[in-house]
C-alpha cells in the first residue's frame, strides 16, 4: 500500500523527492485532499494557526511523522493527544535561521538608531537630525541559544560589541563561548543594553519576561522578541514602556495578530513587526531542501532528522 504524505507545496515544484509515495497538495484548505486516516506523513502548513494545524490530527490514525516548517511547535502540540504512541514530531530547524537573524539585526538598528522616527519625519518632510545611540560597544544578551540564537550572533559579530551573553535552558560550551543556564538570567539582565529573545514557546517560558524580569533590565535598555508574542507578558511590557525607561522591537505579540486599539501599537519605545522573521525569500528553498531530506530518510527507514518529540515517551 502506498504511503500518503500531505504537503504545503506542490509536489511537481520540488526535486529529489523519493518515488514510491503518493504526495497530496494541502495547505490548509476546508476540504482535505484524502482520508486523513491513509496519510503516514504529514507537513503542517506554514503560518495557518493552531486551528488549521491541528484540524486532521484526530483521523489521521496511521501517521508516523509530523513535520512542521516552523521552529516552533507550539501550534501543533495541542493536537499531538489524538495521535497513537509512536508519532515523530520535527522541527523546521536549518530553514528560519538566516531570515529570523536578518530581521533581529534589522530590528535592533532601526531601533536604536530611530528608523522609524526618520521615516514619520520624511512622511511629514521633517529633518529630524540628532544623536542616537549605535550598536557598537554594547552588551548583547541572547536569551534561547539553540541554532536561531547562534545565527544571531553570527550577524551581530561584526559590529563591536562590547559582550555577549548567551541563555539556555542548560548550561554547556559553545567556540563563541559558554551558554549559561536559564537559573543565571537574574544575574545577567541588569548588564544588558540589549535583550533578545530567541526561545521555544514552552511552559518554562510562558510569560518569562514578566515585572521581575523587566525590572533587572538596564535603565535604556532593548527587549527584541523573535521569538513567540506568550513569552512577554504584555501588561507588565506596557507599564514599562509608558514610564519609558526601556524600549521594545516585537517581531511577535500577545495577542497575535494585534487587534486596532490595543495599546502596544502606539506604546512609546515600541517598534512592531507583523511576525515576519521566517517568511522570506529565504524560506521556500530551505523548506524544499528540508522535505526532500526528510522523505529520502522516511523512504528509506532511516532516522528522521530535528525530532523534538515522539507521542508516547
Amino acid at each position: 500500500m502506498t504511503s500518503d504524505v500531505w504537503l504545503p507545496f506542490d509536489a511537481d515544484d520540488i526535486e529529489g523527492l523519493p518515488e514510491g509515495l503518493n504526495y497530496l497538495f494541502w495547505d490548509g484548505d476546508q476540504d482535505f485532499p484524502a482520508d486523513p486516516a491513509d496519510c503516514a506523513f504529514y507537513v503542517v502548513p506554514y503560518m495557518k494557526g493552531p486551528d488549521v494545524a491541528v484540524r486532521p490530527l484526530p483521523g489521521m490514525t496511521s501517521v508516523q511523522a509530523l513535520q512542521t516548517l516552523s521552529a516552533g511547535i507550539d501550534h501543533v502540540e495541542p493536537g499531538l493527544r489524538y495521535l497513537r504512541p509512536g508519532v515523530r514530531l520535527c522541527n523546521a530547524r536549518g530553514v528560519h535561521e538566516a531570515s529570523t537573524g536578518e530581521l533581529t539585526l534589522a530590528l535592533i538598528l532601526a531601533s536604536l538608531r530611530g528608523i522609524p522616527d526618520f521615516v514619520r519625519g520624511q512622511d511629514k518632510e521633517e529633518w529630524r537630525s540628532g544623536f542616537r545611540p549605535a550598536l557598537a560597544d554594547k552588551c548583547v544578551l541572547i536569551v534561547g541559544y539553540g541554532s536561531i540564537g547562534s545565527a544571531i550572533e553570527d550577524r551581530l559579530a561584526p559590529f563591536e560589541l562590547a559582550r555577549v551573553a548567551r541563555v539556555a535552558r542548560s548550561a554547556r560550551t559553545t567556540e563563541r563561548g559558554p551558554v549559561h543556564p536559564l537559573t543565571e538570567l537574574p544575574a545577567l539582565l541588569p548588564e544588558a543594553d540589549v535583550v533578545i529573545l530567541s526561545t521555544p514557546l514552552t511552559e518554562s517560558t510562558r510569560g518569562l519576561v514578566n515585572a521581575d524580569f523587566l525590572g533587572r533590565m538596564k535603565d535604556g535598555a532593548l527587549l527584541v522578541n523573535v521569538s513567540r508574542g506568550p513569552v512577554v507578558d504584555t501588561k507588565a511590557l506596557l507599564a514599562e514602556l509608558d514610564t519609558g525607561r526601556i524600549t521594545a522591537a516585537l517581531d511577535v505579540t500577545d495577542p497575535e495578530p494585534l487587534p486596532p486599539g490595543h495599546p502596544l501599537w502606539h506604546a512609546p519605545g515600541a517598534l512592531i513587526s507583523p511576525h515576519v522573521g521566517g517568511p522570506t525569500s529565504a524560506f521556500r528553498p530551505r523548506a524544499k531542501r528540508l522535505l526532500v531530506a526528510q522523505l529520502n530518510r522516511f523512504a528509506r527507514g532511516e532516522p528522521l532528522d530535528n525530532v523534538v518529540l515522539t507521542t508516547g515517551a
